[in-house]
């Protein structure tokens, strides 16, 4: 629970209280019903004003939430036949990205938006065209002993190698990309730094301004640096409304340019790292909606729209050639930045 969630889990607690009495098997004199919708209406409105008026540092704290959706929990929801592939023969394998063939199958998700996007798709045919694609993404934990497997989504130069060796296997058979993001940097320990991580970052950045087939981009929780960019260069690029992607952490800006961590709030309204932010600046292409209270409330309504985005997206890329997919893709790129002077005083 994060500190601005108190009076959200304190409302779900006593929702949780009176249903249990509602359903307990001693009989009750009293009707709790009214009180049940009462409050059930009254979280409903706290859980939507206090996500709507989040502070930058408080969307960071979101990102990072312990139960928000990871790479792994979307592939379950999303992908059917996922195989995933290892290793970037060269050193090793990297546990901190996931790499593999799929399936696209929203028909894996029970939300109610998926059947809209199907019904759109299919028209009065009665069965669902599954997409074949590669899905690569930072890979996170849900325990300690996960985390420390997977280095709590920081990955090492064979992890991008890796990245990059399955992104030239799926333009050899011509199959999209959807990628997630999910880290807070690459790692920076010496191991890392001996095998070449600044390198293999650059690589991965060059050559995917080189890969002919669609690349789908989803940032879903921290995109933090050359960690994220790593496998961030793609067509289009999508932000989680209480996801960032900055260059640095709030907590790294705030001990470089105050030497006081504790400034990360400060820090964090600075970097305009939020989506609205990203979206306004042109570094991303679409802000998707979180249900309320966050994706981790409802990671199934989350996967659908996830799953439809992909969809359009695929749409809207598959008639570009592959020379002009890429020079859209490089342009993209280079507009990030632009800046006018003016000489007015």
């Amino acid at each position: 629970m994060l500190d601005f969630e108190k009076p959200i889990v304190e409302l779900e607690e006593e929702i949780k209280r009176l249903k249990d009495i509602s359903t307990s098997q001693e009989p009750s004199l009293l009707d709790v019903q009214p009180e049940i919708e009462k409050l059930e209406k009254k979280l409903r409105q706290t859980t939507k004003k206090i996500f709507a008026n989040l502070t930058p540092w408080q969307r960071a704290q979101v990102a990072r939430h312990p139960q928000r959706p990871h790479t792994s929990d979307y592939i379950n929801l999303l992908f059917s036949d996922f195989i995933e592939l290892h290793g970037d023969r060269k050193f090793g394998d990297d546990a901190a990205i996931t790499t593999g063939l799929a399936r696209l199958n929203p028909l894996r998700s029970k939300s109610r938006l998926v059947g809209a996007a199907l019904d759109e798709r299919r028209g009065t045919s009665n069965r669902v065209k599954e997409r074949k694609l590669v899905v690569i993404g930072h890979r996170k934990g849900k325990d300690i002993k996960e985390n420390l497997r997977y280095n709590f989504g920081c990955a090492n130069p064979e992890g991008y190698r890796k990245a990059l060796r399955v992104m030239k296997l799926a333009e050899r058979f011509e199959l999209p990309i959807v990628i997630f993001i999910d880290t807070p940097g690459a790692f920076p320990g010496i191991e890392a730094e001996e095998r070449g991580q600044a390198e293999a970052i650059a690589n991965n950045i060059r050559e995917m301004f080189n890969i002919a087939v669609p690349i789908l981009i989803f940032i879903i929780g921290e995109g933090g640096s050359g960690g994220a960019l790593g496998i961030g260069i793609g067509d289009k690029i999508a932000i989680l409304e209480n996801a960032y992607y900055s260059v640095i952490s709030p907590e790294g800006c705030a001990a470089i340019l105050w030497r006081d961590r504790a400034k990360a709030n400060e820090a964090a309204r600075s970097l305009k790292f939020t989506a609205k932010d990203l979206l306004a600046l042109g570094i991303v292409d679409e802000l998707i909606p979180e249900p309320i209270g966050g994706a981790h409330r409802n990671p199934e309504e989350m996967s659908a729209r996830i799953g439809k985005k992909i969809s359009r997206y695929l749409n809207e890329l598959s008639p570009f050639p592959k020379d002009e997919l890429l020079q859209r893709r490089y342009e993209k790129f280079r507009k990030m930045g632009e800046w006018e002077e003016s000489t007015n005083q």
